[in-house]
């Protein structure tokens, strides 16, 4: 009786053992708490995830750069990153020229259109980008897409770094120094509407967005294949009109070396009907994220659990 209680308990012991083997962890780094990579990255875990078999969660990060490098050095199995980030650390190009770069970087999906904020206090007299020179100008922080793209966007305007008082901190931060005045105006790059810039818009004197258009954005987007023109609506933010600006795409990368079924189920999943539904529910940049928006502006080559299932889709040959 004793021998076959150890043999069943043995038994059990090698059941759970096989289960936790068969269970893949799967971490997708976002952005910071305030940001839309965030929100969005919980909503993507909980409608991959499996009982029993994967479990996705969302962790916060420096954002593009960051989840890029966490990819490379295996700290993360998928993340949050820019398309131009994502290509510029695939192919060694732009601000990974000279370095080295990600060539093992792969695609999981395309997700949604990360629109450029540049955020003023409401009354500010600050009215377009050129008139920054000699503000005190949040660029988030290092190891962040919208860092990359502030630099960028300052240039077009012809302000170099040197031309204003920069401070590298994420949009919460600079929310809060902006109430206090101790900040004039910050950048961010992400799906709108973003929290933290939400609530500023909803307290206090509330906010202006600048806009980004005219012969400046002609020649980002010239310059640039990533940014294409895009409009924040009325009302996206409390007392703010129609905004046009600039926005690059919003993509979940993972390495080659992620596993291929892993990959394929987890695809599958999000663009299943119930994780659709819980996407379009979720935040209002949920229902962008479609398998027909998936393989557009890809960029960088797509993992081959992703290609399986678009494939299969009929979306990709």
């Amino acid at each position: 009786m004793k021998t076959t209680r150890i043999l069943v308990a043995a038994a059990a012991l090698a059941l759970a053992a096989g289960a936790v083997q068969a269970q893949q962890f799967f971490r997708i780094g976002t952005g910071g708490t305030a940001g839309t990579y965030y929100p969005v990255g919980g909503l993507i875990a909980n409608a991959v995830s499996q009982p029993g078999k994967i479990v996705a969660t969302a962790q916060a990060s420096n954002g593009s750069l960051a989840n890029v490098t966490a990819i490379s050095g295996g700290a993360m199995e998928s993340g949050f990153s820019q398309s131009d980030v994502a290509t510029w650390a695939q192919k060694g190009t732009g601000i990974f020229e000279g370095k080295p770069n990600v060539p093992g970087l792969r695609l999981i999906a395309n997700l949604y259109p990360e629109s450029v904020h540049v955020v003023v206090k409401k009354g500010s007299g600050i009215r377009s980008v050129a008139d920054l020179k000699g503000k005190r100008v949040a660029l988030d922080e290092p190891g962040s897409g919208t860092l990359v793209n502030a630099r960028t966007i300052l240039a077009a305007y012809g302000i170099k770094e040197s031309d204003i008082k920069p401070e590298y901190i994420k949009p919460n931060q600079a929310g809060d120094k902006m109430k206090d005045g101790s900040l004039d105006a910050f950048f961010f790059t992400g799906g709108a509407p973003a929290g933290a810039i939400a609530e500023l818009a909803s307290s206090g004197s509330g906010i202006d967005i600048l806009p980004i258009d005219g012969p400046q954005a002609e020649a980002l987007k010239k310059s640039s294949g990533f940014f294409a023109d895009d409009l924040i609506a009325a009302e996206t933010y409390k007392g703010v009109g129609a905004i046009k600006t600039i926005a690059v795409g919003a993509q979940w990368v993972t390495s080659d070396k992620a596993d291929a079924n892993t990959v394929y189920e987890i695809t599958k999943a999000l663009f299943s009907d119930a994780g659709q539904k819980q996407l379009a529910a979720g935040h209002a940049k949920g229902k962008f994220i479609t398998k027909e928006n998936a393989v557009k502006s890809a960029g960088i080559p797509f993992h081959p659990g992703a290609e399986k299932f678009y494939k299969e889709a009929g979306l990709i040959k």
